[in-house]
């Protein structure tokens, strides 16, 4: 494989060879990630007190929050690290601490053996998991961009949220595997373990294939900048673009991805194994989208796909989420979700190759990862907890308006940044 001096001459297969490095780690870090929230359905009543349903899935939800609040921490760490050491290093960093979480939960007994340590062990777990994700998207995002040629990195770029989907799809692919493997009893019992220990010996062997990985030309021209949060500050315009435009979308990602499961079978009534399979079609043809959008912004540029998702986002927001609620019928209810998705498409598809090109090279990684983990730790960490707060106040229409709310504040933040394919500060 050539260097990464030599990235800008390469041709697509070895390119698609570095986007491969660079993005496998991605999914097994986003599988560890997602496999919390797919099977909290099962785990919930393990760590915490027998009680109300709702309530176990509230305090689930409350600790899935609490690893957002290390998301922050991650992306001003990790995106320093990556800056300095390189995006390889930063990346092979984060793995390692995914691992870590993953291993602790899949061993950690439960409630009724351990008492209050169980959900302590939990929130330390997912501590250390936000540390990894926090840190693991600005680097990511990074290298798919800086790695890309100019002419296709909307589509190159995508893929690190074709990785990320693909993550959340494997982690309902092995949940799918269980429900027909297991018996419900065995599920709640201890079959919710078997995927966090999955996920803890991919991630070895995703550090085993990061150590393959090359630095970029962009890393290794700007070596000798040393990043700071100083020289972050420096540029307050395009670290509050940053959170503006990433409000609207992480509430939409997370509410029609992560929540949406929890929706149907608590609010609408679907069974567990419907619900999970409904959510893996959607995300497996809203993963198909991804490269599919990103191509199309490399022709007509990044601004008028925000600009879609912001505007068909904030309109639709609150009819789909009612008509989703009454949905009985399987395909009715994957035909909302995935005009849900394609609109969503218009932000995930293009977010990180957009936040990447706002930042000179020396500053990108931090740039792009700490503005960003700040932004999701605030608003998706707590959409979730948010949905079934409202809902156990008996509201659950506030929760719809809230997301259309968030998506309509982005909008007007795309109505006012520039076309970051014309005015791009990728080498």
């Amino acid at each position: 494989m050539a260097s990464g001096a030599h990235h800008g001459s390469k041709e697509a297969p070895s390119r698609l060879r570095s986007i491969f490095s660079g993005s496998v780690g991605n999914l097994i870090e986003w599988y560890d990630w997602y496999v919390y929230a797919a099977f909290s359905l099962y785990f919930a009543s393990a760590f915490f007190p027998k009680g109300d349903p709702t309530a176990q899935l509230l305090n689930t939800a409350a600790v899935f929050a609490v690893g957002f609040l290390m998301r922050p921490v991650g992306g001003w760490l990790m995106g320093l690290y990556a800056d300095r050491a390189g995006r390889k290093t930063a990346l092979t960093a984060s793995v390692l601490l995914m691992c870590l979480g993953s291993l602790i939960v899949g061993l950690t007994p439960g409630y009724d053996r351990i008492g209050v340590a169980a959900p302590v062990l939990l929130v330390i777990a997912r501590l250390l998991q936000g540390l990894s994700v926090g840190g693991e998207y600005g680097a990511s995002a990074t290298y798919l961009s800086e790695v890309a040629s100019a002419e296709r990195r909307g589509f190159w770029s995508s893929f690190q949220y074709v990785t990320l989907i693909m993550g959340q799809l494997l982690a309902l692919g092995v949940l799918i595997v269980l429900q027909q493997v297991l018996t419900e009893e065995q599920l709640h019992a201890w079959g919710w373990r078997v995927p966090f220990l999955i996920g803890a010996a991919c991630a070895v062997a995703a550090l085993w294939l990061r150590r393959t990985m090359h630095e970029t030309a962009a890393f290794e021209q700007e070596r000798e900048h040393q990043p700071s949060l100083r020289r972050l500050l420096a540029h307050p315009r395009e670290v509050l673009t940053v959170v503006g435009l990433t409000m609207g979308g992480t509430v939409a990602f997370y509410t029609f991805t992560t929540y949406a499961q929890k929706f149907m079978v608590n609010t609408a009534g679907w069974s567990k194994e419907d619900a999970t399979l409904v959510s893996a079609l959607v995300l497996a043809g809203f993963m198909v989208l991804q490269p599919l959008v990103g191509a199309l912004s490399d022709r007509i540029g990044r601004r008028p796909l925000l600009l879609a998702f912001g505007l068909v986002g904030a309109v639709i927001t609150v009819p789909l989420m009612r008509a989703l609620a009454v949905a009985h019928d399987f395909w009715t209810g994957f035909a909302l979700l995935m005009a849900a998705l394609v609109v969503v498409s218009g932000y995930t598809a293009i977010n990180a190759v957009v936040k990447a090109e706002l930042f000179p090279a020396g500053i990108r990684a931090l740039g792009v990862g700490l503005p960003y983990a700040v932004t999701v730790s605030v608003f998706g960490g707590s959409a979730e907890y948010i949905a079934l707060w409202f809902k156990t106040e008996g509201w659950e229409d506030g929760y719809f308006w809230y997301v259309a709310g968030c998506i309509a504040v982005s909008f007007v933040v795309y109505l006012l940044m520039p076309d970051t394919r014309k005015t791009s500060r990728i080498a």
